[in-house]
């Protein structure tokens, strides 16, 4: 037994130390807790469902709170309801969601004619005519402790469905089609895919990409309907550890898109639709630190391509090249500006949309193709973030768009081009009277310890005070990672912590995206530590500046961001009195030492290669969370989330970061899904329960959690 013998549930289990040494560069490290990663070991998971009784136990006096707050958030939500439905060639195509089910329902029905581009207004009463069932995700879990969905897709002619279902939690999906009309299942059956399968334009073919065996999705394969799967034809392989590929089609149907990246650089192959088992043809062949991404266009009968790039433009500019000599003269269509951070573009037969960072916000402007000019659609709030979506058709008149802030709940809009109308489909309704004037946002510039100004955003219920005016408890999230911005959103979870007293704030530190290029730059690779100390620095400013004090703030960070939380709780740990880590990437230098991981090799550009460069493993071991765990501070509350299945951050790290960390008297627990992935548990309602366990716990630890 790894565990001690006293109670599990009564008392922290205590596992025995099984030391290994790892050897790198002439430094030798014991690890005492490495024999956690044998995953098959049935010590491992007995020490794991230790851990998950002894957290139940800590945590039972909170079964009250967290009923509570599930029922908040089920009350608040409205569950029977409809989405805006998306236009795709003679029909509209929206989802449903049921009270008591805890998966959506795909669904669509007839246009009411071809010029009908207004989406018909549904509501849960009233039966909507010709609607066709095409995957109720329920019946497809039905026996299953899991499910996922990672494909689905209708052919371009609407006669048939695929789907892509993953029933374990580890992102690997088993594709099947479906005869819409009859409901037949086809013979057709594709194991072991990644997500994002598709019908090729006439509907004969399937492609869909495999992962190698660190689960990096290396290979595009092209399934013909009907014939078996050992005689589908391998379209594009990729040997380099570095790159993840992908394959999509063109909305204009006119090209397949093969798409590799590494976290530094891209190349993109094109495959005429039309002859699929044609060889494929580089756009620009890859070069080192070069990223860019191209759209088809059809500009006076030439077929083009918009490529956005960053060769020698460090925020991206917007060029335009023919697609029959893509690698001849570019026209530049939307030169660099520094600051001012290009993030894609989208091209429709009339015009098209490009999204791009200004000011730490996210922005869409119109693309004329005559000119090149750019028309940004306004919106009136100070924090605020919108993006496109929903827009399969080559020639609409709208554009679909999302938006949403901190006090404004998801939003629907179609931008009517001619017009410049914005005209509002849906507001995702909020339940029990939620208001948005009653809640406050705003942000604030913390000054980091180098000068450079850290943007902080808030929400608070006014009802409290307004933020600032005297300390109040305090959520602080941050992330800071792989340039991915945390944009402004209205969370119905959230709002039992806001009228609860609590504000909710994000420290948008560098390695994220939000001021631009540069804010990543300066937070990956040897300036990773910027991103602790900055996070740091935006704590010790709502401290200083009367938002909060020490004993009312909870830090959390997910994933890389829990890498984030390690960091911090080792750097600051006076600073907080509780740390929530979701699947916490804690034990990094480890995992990026192993080359046979999943994922590893591609990490290397976002971290730097410890296993061949000294400096970056000195680096790096001096910032893991589990590499530094001090024996001389005073750790606060530590709540570790992870899933037993999830294949980006092992369980076995936040594992070993525990046991660590009850090594040196830290008040740390975990709590492991047995059944479950990097995303968490499966279904809206498990997924609600999963998050009012976490609020409960940290509503508890700052004092809240009888209010």
């Amino acid at each position: 037994m790894t565990v001690s013998d006293r109670p599990a549930a009564a008392s922290a289990p205590i596992a025995d130390p099984r030391p290994i040494v790892r050897s790198h560069h002439g430094d030798d490290v014991e690890d005492r807790y490495e024999w956690f990663r044998a995953k098959d070991d049935a010590a491992v998971i007995a020490h794991l469902e230790a851990e998950n009784a002894y957290t139940q136990h800590r945590t039972e006096h909170l079964d009250g709170l967290r009923g509570r707050i599930f029922d908040e958030i089920k009350s608040r939500t409205l569950e029977t309801d409809l989405s805006v439905p998306t236009r795709r060639g003679q029909w509209w195509y929206y989802g449903r969601t049921v009270e008591g089910r805890q998966y959506g329902i795909q669904c669509r029905a007839p246009l009411a004619s071809p010029d009908d581009w207004t989406p018909p207004e549904l509501s849960p009463e009233v039966e909507v005519p010709g609607e066709q069932v095409l995957l109720d995700s329920n019946l497809e879990a039905e026996g299953h402790e899991f499910f996922s969905l990672g494909s689905f897709e209708i052919s371009t002619d609407g006669t048939l469905m695929l789907y892509g279902v993953d029933l374990a939690g580890d992102e690997r999906y088993t594709v099947r089609v479906r005869n819409v009309a009859t409901g037949e299942q086809l013979p057709d059956e594709i194991p072991d895919t990644f997500a994002g399968a598709t019908f090729s334009p006439d509907g004969r073919f399937i492609v869909y990409t495999t992962v190698d065996d660190a689960w990096r999705p290396d290979t595009v394969w092209l399934h013909e309907l009907g014939t078996p799967v050992a005689d589908d034809v391998k379209l594009f392989h990729e040997p380099d550890e570095r790159y993840w590929v992908g394959a999509g089609f063109s909305r204009s149907d006119r090209y397949l898109f093969i798409e590799l990246g590494s976290s530094i650089t891209s190349e993109e192959w094109l495959v005429d639709a039309t002859d699929l088992r044609s060889a494929p043809r580089v756009i620009w062949p890859r070069r080192e630190g070069v990223e860019y991404e191209a759209a088809h266009a059809v500009i006076d009968g030439e077929d083009v391509l918009y490529i956005l790039h960053n060769e020698d433009a460090l925020d991206f500019e917007l060029v335009r090249v023919a697609a029959s000599d893509p690698a001849g003269d570019r026209a530049v269509v939307i030169p660099h500006r520094p600051g001012h951070r290009l993030l894609g573009v989208s091209t429709f037969r009339d015009w098209g949309v490009v999204g791009y960072r200004r000011g730490g916000l996210p922005r869409l402007g119109m693309l004329s193709y005559a000119d090149g000019a750019v028309t940004e659609i306004e919106f009136d709030e100070p924090l605020y973030s919108v993006g496109s979506g929903g827009n399969p058709e080559w020639a609409p008149p709208l554009l679909r768009l999302g938006y949403g802030s901190f006090v404004t709940p998801g939003t629907v809009y179609d931008y009517d081009v001619a017009t410049g109308d914005l005209l509002l489909r849906k507001r995702q309704p909020v339940l029990g009277g939620y208001e948005p004037s009653e809640y406050g946002q705003e942000r604030v510039w913390a000054t980091a310890q180098d000068g450079t100004q850290i943007p902080i955003s808030l929400v608070w219920k006014r009802s409290f005070g307004e933020a600032g005016a005297a300390p109040r408890p305090v959520h602080l999230y941050g992330y800071g990672s792989y340039e991915h911005s945390i944009e402004p959103g209205l969370s119905v979870p959230r709002l039992s912590e806001l009228d609860r007293g609590v504000i909710f704030a994000v420290a948008h530190v560098r390695g994220g995206g939000e001021m631009g290029r540069q804010w990543y730059e300066d937070g990956k690779l040897l300036s990773k530590r910027n991103t602790f100390t900055d996070f740091v620095d935006c704590a010790r400013h709502l401290v200083d500046n009367g938002y909060t004090t020490p004993s009312q703030m909870v830090a959390e960070g997910g994933s890389a961001g829990g890498l984030l939380m390690g960091a911090v709780a080792n750097l600051a740990p006076e600073l907080f009195a509780g740390i929530l880590a979701d699947v916490p990437f804690v034990d990094a230098l480890t995992t990026i030492l192993d080359p046979s991981l999943p994922l590893t090799v591609i990490e290397w550009d976002e971290w730097g290669d410890p296993l061949h460069n000294a400096d970056v493993y000195a680096y790096m071991k001096s910032y893991s969370p589990y590499e530094n765990v001090r024996t001389d501070a005073a750790y606060p509350k530590i709540l570790a989330v992870t899933s037993l299945n999830d294949t980006r951050v092992l369980y076995v790290e936040p594992a070993k970061w525990v046991a660590r960390l009850r090594e040196v008297g830290a008040d740390a627990l975990l709590k492991c899904e047995m059944v479950a992935g990097h995303g968490g548990v499966s279904g809206r309602y498990n997924a609600w329960r999963e998050r009012a366990f976490e609020l409960a716990w940290l509503l508890d630890v700052l004092g809240v959690a009888d209010a």
